[in-house]
């Protein structure tokens, strides 16, 4: 299986320089998405003391005509620190920033999709919406063929491997592992993991969280994976549908939840929150993948667990509909629902913020609205 070069250098050597002492000064690596709306950029800089809020934290810039953000000849980007985790790779003191992306006027750029959210989430902070994002991903060498799979031909058919055990069945369980206990120093708000369908691909929870929150939180997991991989010499990919034929997708089922949901008699509003879903399919279809629904037209085929991309379905413990109500949320009477339709490319501020213009701004037809 191809790795990488810099994932052959000695392990042994590093520890002794990351170990020196570094006096009161402290690393703040930003972390920002980049023109594609899916990978992640980052780089470092120097501070003279630890930041204890987000205020604490200057606003820096970079090259966006590097970045797949501008052109050479405005090329200026600004990073304005939104979000702090602690550094699990550094280690403490030292800090990771999630950034917003503005451009050389100090608009949001086109991929940044924060701003709006926390805007529409500020409009709906009495209903307290709740998210838990479920991650798939799939593990791949470098040269893009999937983690552990033999080099000229496929693994057993799928079904040994979701929450499997076993060299024969679990491909890649160190990364997994890393990365659950990276993110809960850095202070991510993961929930869980498991093997998942098709051998070599894995999922991990986040949540839950509330409003802008989500986002955030996905993001720097996302992130934590990509620099875990990177030390284990692999590659994590987002892709919705990484390997054609009879193997499963990668999704990023989302669940959600307001108070009066999941309050006594919150099943009421959920059933009202999934008929204006309904309506408003196709808006959420190209919501849910940074291509507009055409990343997602490969998962969602009605096959392998999920529902057809131009139809629009519902149901109680239903793992091929759009919108999958809990089995317990069905005998409860309250709780959350969960949309099994976003990509594992989404960009979560995209999905929570149509979630909640639909379901709690009770917005309408295929253009979101534009408030003041």
């Amino acid at each position: 299986m191809a790795t990488s070069a810099s994932s052959m250098l000695s392990k042994a050597v590093k520890p002794q320089y990351m170990d020196l002492p570094q006096g009161d000064q402290v690393q703040a690596m930003y972390i920002w998405i980049d023109g594609t709306g899916e990978g992640l950029r980052c780089k470092t800089r120097t501070l003279d003391s630890e930041p204890k809020t987000i205020e604490d934290l200057p606003e820096w810039n970079f090259d966006g005509s590097s970045t797949y953000q501008s052109e050479g000849s405005n090329s200026d980007m600004y990073l304005i620190p939104q979000a702090m985790f602690r550094d699990p790779f550094r280690k403490d003191p030292n800090r990771l920033v999630l950034c917003e992306v503005l451009k050389y006027n100090h608009k949001p750029a086109e991929i940044n999709l924060r701003q709006m959210c926390k805007k529409i989430m500020g409009m709906v902070l009495n209903q307290h919406p709740w998210f838990g994002m479920e991650q798939e991903y799939t593990l791949l060498g470098t040269d893009g063929h999937p983690f552990g799979w033999p080099s000229n031909g496929f693994p057993g058919p799928q079904g040994p491997y979701y929450c499997g055990v076993g060299a024969d069945k679990a491909y890649g369980r160190d990364v997994v592992e890393a990365h659950y206990k990276a993110c809960l120093y850095a202070g991510v708000k993961i929930c869980g993991t498991n093997a998942e369908v098709m051998p070599a691909q894995w999922e991990f929870q986040i949540g839950p969280c509330e409003g802008i929150e989500m986002g955030d939180h996905l993001w720097i997991a996302r992130f934590l994976l990509h620099r875990v991989c990177e030390d284990f010499g692999i590659v994590a990919s987002f892709d919705p549908k990484p390997i054609p034929g009879n193997w499963n997708g990668a999704g990023c089922h989302t669940n959600f939840s307001t108070k009066e949901m999941r309050e006594d008699g919150g099943l009421k509003y959920i059933e009202e929150s999934i008929e204006r879903l309904a309506k408003r399919h196709q808006y959420h279809i190209r919501a849910y993948d940074p291509k507009g629904g055409l990343d997602n037209a490969r998962r969602l085929t009605g096959h392998h667990e999920t529902s057809n991309i131009n139809e629009f379905s519902a149901g109680v413990a239903n793992r091929g509909a759009s919108i999958r109500i809990p089995r317990s949320v069905g005998q409860e009477m309250k709780g959350y629902f969960e949309d099994r339709r976003p990509s594992a490319n989404c960009d979560p501020y995209a999905v929570t913020e149509a979630l909640v213009r639909t379901c709690l701004l009770n917005e309408e037809g295929d253009e979101p609205v534009k408030y003041k």
